[in-house]
């Protein structure tokens, strides 16, 4: 069983118009990534607030390494935060700011020059030390702003939102380096993000929010492969959503009726009775669309459009019931089928998400 280093007990927070957050709790166990994955408004950045205590709940306890930290001042709390905005000291070189929170805490010179030059060396800046942070480029001063917060040794980092003002590619590199950091180190990070490519490939569970509450909690595989709910299954990635009627079960297989036709499911990823009403789940990439008819699905639909999507062809298509589907499929563009073309869905049952399936839960 993991330690857990960080408990959130029934945190309410109410700003005057409305609960902000309404009665959350999470446990996160030490030297976990766990990213809070939401929209704007959703209360992930007052959470973090109330973590590093920024904020005071209205209700509810902060329990960090065993230590009721509910009402105490951040500069007492073992946590440090890297901002979006780097909050970088202009005045002073890359080593300067390394240093000031060490320095602030009165550690010893020596103690100091041995953790920057540490701090530097991992984050790969050890030859920018007396550059200006006016002369690095956006992830340059990123990876200063997270040295420099590491430097302290928190026991809990929190990063709100630290990647959004890079472009896509530095991005996506900083997701890498972020990650080999947080194992190397062992330290327990708290990642705000409302980027779900962010979530799903940095954390090791993503706690999904929705107005002050959390919809769903699990690893990204659990997230992505099994949603609790109709809000995440169409959140974290794209997704065709059916729903229907069972309308029969037969061991290991049910097979779902609705407007657009029929189609089989895998039953032993949630109880599923006759006659009951499900939604299913069925991601774009493991849609696929057939010129012919596929044994045991009934899913015909009428080609809209067809995209290139770099390795791949999206294909768009209208079902006879008025929905739309997206599915995805390796043929090259000339092989792929036309608008007004008759094409018929089909994908493996076994990779449909019954959502809120039984068998998804805690």
């Amino acid at each position: 069983m993991q330690e857990v280093l960080l408990s959130l007990q029934h945190i309410r927070k109410n700003f005057g118009e409305g609960d902000v957050l309404e009665d959350i709790s999470l446990d996160v166990h030490r030297g976990e990534f766990v990213t809070l994955l939401g929209s704007s408004g959703c209360g992930k950045t007052t959470t973090l607030r109330i973590i590093s205590g920024l904020e005071t709940a209205d209700a509810g306890r902060v329990i960090l390494d065993g230590r009721d930290m509910t009402d105490l001042p951040p500069e007492r709390r073992p946590v440090n935060t890297v901002f979006q905005s780097y909050a970088l000291f202009p005045h002073m070189n890359v080593e300067k700011n390394v240093a000031y929170g060490l320095r602030v805490r009165g550690v010893d010179q020596a103690t100091i020059t041995a953790r920057v030059r540490k701090m530097l060396e991992m984050v790969q800046m050890s030859e920018f030390a007396r550059r200006m942070p006016a002369q690095l480029s956006g992830g340059q001063r990123q990876r200063i702003a997270i040295a420099r917060a590491l430097a302290l040794e928190p026991k809990l980092l929190l990063l709100d939102e630290p990647l959004g003002a890079l472009d896509l590619q530095l991005r996506r590199q900083m997701q890498v380096e972020l990650k080999r950091l947080q194992q190397q180190l062992g330290i327990t990070f708290i990642y705000i993000t409302h980027d779900q490519e962010e979530a799903v490939n940095m954390s090791d569970r993503i706690a999904v929010m929705r107005e002050g509450r959390f919809e769903q909690i699990g690893t990204p595989e659990e997230i992505y492969d099994a949603p609790m709910t109709r809000y995440v299954a169409q959140f974290i990635g794209r997704s065709t959503i059916f729903t229907g009627r069972v309308k029969s079960v037969d061991g290991d297989t049910a097979v779902i009726e609705d407007e657009n036709g029929s189609f089989p499911v895998d039953a032993t990823r949630a109880r599923l009775a006759v006659g009951e009403t499900c939604e299913v789940c069925v991601r774009t990439e493991r849609m696929r669309a057939s010129k012919t008819p596929v044994e045991g699905f009934a899913l015909p639909g009428t080609v809209r459009e067809a995209r290139y999507a770099g390795g791949s062809v999206l294909t768009y298509v209208k079902l006879s019931g008025g929905a739309e589907a997206v599915a995805t499929g390796e043929e090259r563009m000339a092989e792929a089928a036309h608008p007004g073309d008759t094409v018929y869905l089909h994908f493996n049952p076994a990779q449909a998400a019954v959502i809120g399936g039984a068998s998804h839960g805690a």
